[in-house]
């Protein structure tokens, strides 16, 4: 059965919320679409984009997440999992199950995706990688 717990409507417009600075990498961009506050910190739903060119990426890590998923909007990005490298292009939805360890290190000018994860403070765990990453495209 569910637990129930008491959330609330939101409707978030463009405009109403802005791209910030200070979310989890620094070389991307976070626009809050209201859902944790919502929630009650059950779920995030948020945009990401580019902000600078790709150097060094995320580095090898994991979510503690009991849900995470990527939307691509526009763009691309390239993904690490595990030792497979993969493309995700804009209309692409990537679950990463939970644990997967991964490592987003490619990504376009123009990237931009939702990601909705659970629960909203989810943690960022650091590990060491399973193998060498490609290199980066660079912006012209």
């Amino acid at each position: 059965m569910l637990q129930k717990v008491e959330t609330r409507f939101s409707h978030v417009k463009p405009g109403e919320t802005k791209f910030l600075s200070g979310g989890l990498r620094d070389f991307f961009l976070y626009r809050d679409l209201g859902i944790a506050e919502a929630t009650r910190g059950m779920v995030i739903a948020q945009l990401v984009k580019a902000n600078e060119a790709p150097q060094d990426g995320t580095g090898w890590h994991y979510h503690e997440a009991n849900f995470h998923i990527v939307i691509m909007l526009k763009g691309w990005a390239r993904f690490m999992y595990g030792n497979q490298e993969t493309l995700v292009a804009a209309g692409d939805c990537v679950h990463q199950r939970p644990g997967i360890i991964h490592y987003l290190f490619d990504y376009s000018p123009d990237m931009e995706y939702l990601e909705i994860a659970a629960p909203a403070d989810f943690k960022t765990v650091e590990v060491e990688g399973p193998c060498a990453v490609p290199p980066v495209t660079p912006w012209t």
